[in-house]
């Protein structure tokens, strides 16, 4: 009975398997021979077309070793804007840089990148995620929640993507899981600041200048703490002189530009909610795009009441930190859209995890966005790369302030027709130029030493 099973289930193998195993093996080599022969026949041309090509191609291909042997050999950063701005360069055992940026919350930080190098140091660059939680829990009694540490490693996080993408040979969207879009989207701040107590006629003509640029949507301020109709410094309930002084200035631009270009009125959180729940209603006439943020970013059922109380949206986001920090504004129904600053909330991960997040509640994701066009190209791969995408940020000194443009390198035009192209080369697309930078780092904070 044994034998009659062996019998079996011999018949029931693939036919090859009936010969005997030094037949195999016999025809094994003569294959191996004759391809190897053939193979020498090639080498033994030296002068042939094939052996030039085939040389050339190895001269070209880097000689760098396998990805899983890639490592972080240092971590080092400079500075500007008064150390507003951060930007971060993690190097590689072969020879490959990340670039990353991050904003605002960052200055006198140099020590605290320093110490999120010393824990990722030796470690492979390539495992994005696993490398931003061992920084964000070894933290978890440094700050990590929020505010400088999470603006620093943001930095970090950003410029291992951009590490990885070169180091695979794909552009960044592409490791976030592919893109929906080739552009994105993006609107003018004009930074028409209120400090210098602009008139209407100066919005109207801040607004046309946008539209004759190709952008069609345009962002102004309406907080204005010099203004001579305000009562109170600290107070920040407007006057009724204030509240015609906004109104008269968003009207202009309306006027200027027709029914068709997106408008964004910002508050820069330096109200109360009276005051923000009045200008949202007096603005609906005027059909803004959003009315961003009112009050400051704490007070989530604040929000809501700014909220449920007005036909126009209420945006916010640029001051709060990981998904963590949108999760209250989400489930309570606080705002129309959300607006991360993808240079502090957490990276290019946290970023697209935010956005997820916002889908699942049907609300549409507007990156804040005031760094420099590597900040901007970074945050256009995560817009890119999530369906619920609406605008993004841009800024009007990317034209008129040259230093914008010496800190960095790319190729191709920044932005047309407002609208910025996803680049499709490995990592984030733009390069630091470190040179140009150092004339315009604060005196006294190590340079990326």
């Amino acid at each position: 009975n044994q034998m009659e099973h062996r019998k079996l289930r011999f018949k029931k193998r693939p036919r090859y398997l009936v010969f005997e195993n030094n037949e195999i093996m016999k025809s094994n080599r003569r294959d191996f021979l004759s391809k190897a022969a053939l193979a020498s026949a090639f080498a033994a041309a030296p002068l042939a077309s094939f052996g030039r090509e085939y040389q050339t191609a190895i001269d070209r291909t880097p000689k760098s070793s396998m990805p899983s042997d890639l490592k972080i050999t240092d971590i080092k950063c400079g500075y500007i804007r008064g150390g507003h701005s951060l930007f971060v360069k993690i190097y590689s055992n072969q020879d490959i840089v990340g670039h990353g940026e991050g904003v605002d919350a960052t200055p006198g930080t140099y020590h605290l990148v320093k110490i999120m190098g010393k824990r990722i140091r030796g470690q492979n660059p390539l495992n994005v995620h696993r490398l931003f939680e061992t920084i964000r829990k070894s933290g978890f009694f440094e700050g990590a929640q929020s505010g400088m540490f999470v603006a620093v490693l943001t930095a970090v996080e950003t410029a291992l993507w951009d590490l990885a993408g070169k180091a695979l040979g794909l552009p960044v969207y592409q490791l976030l899981g592919g893109k929906f879009r080739d552009s994105v989207r993006v609107y003018m701040d004009t930074a028409l600041y209120q400090n210098r107590l602009p008139k209407p006629e100066d919005f109207a003509t801040a607004a046309k200048e946008a539209v004759d640029m190709g952008f069609t949507a345009v962002k102004f301020d309406l907080d204005q703490a010099n203004d001579p109709n305000k009562y109170d410094r600290f107070n920040w309930t407007a006057s009724p002189a204030e509240l015609q002084r906004m109104y008269d200035q968003m009207a202009a631009t309306r006027e200027a530009v027709g029914p068709n270009i997106d408008i964004c009125a910002d508050m820069h959180g330096r109200y109360d909610a009276t005051t923000g729940e009045r200008v949202a209603k007096m603005l609906e006439p005027l059909g803004l795009m959003w009315l961003e943020e009112p009050i400051a970013a704490e007070n989530s059922d604040a929000y809501k009441k700014i909220t449920d109380s007005t036909s126009t949206p209420i945006c916010a986001g640029e001051n709060h930190y990981l998904a963590h920090g949108f999760r209250p504004l989400l489930e309570n129904g606080a705002v129309d859209i959300i607006m991360p600053d993808l240079q502090k909330a957490g990276g290019l991960g946290e970023g697209q995890r935010i956005a997820n997040l916002a889908n699942l509640y049907y609300v549409p994701f507007a990156p804040h966005m005031v760094a420099s066009y590597l900040g901007a190209m970074a945050s256009a791969h995560v817009c890119a790369s999530v369906p619920n995408f609406m605008i993004m940020e841009w800024q009007i000194y990317f034209h008129k302030n040259p230093m914008y443009r010496e800190i960095v390198t790319f190729e191709g035009e920044a932005v047309e027709n407002g609208f910025i192209t996803v680049r499709d080369v490995p990592g984030i697309g733009v390069e630091i130029n470190e040179e140009a930078m150092r004339k315009y780092a604060p005196e006294g904070v190590p340079f990326f030493e």
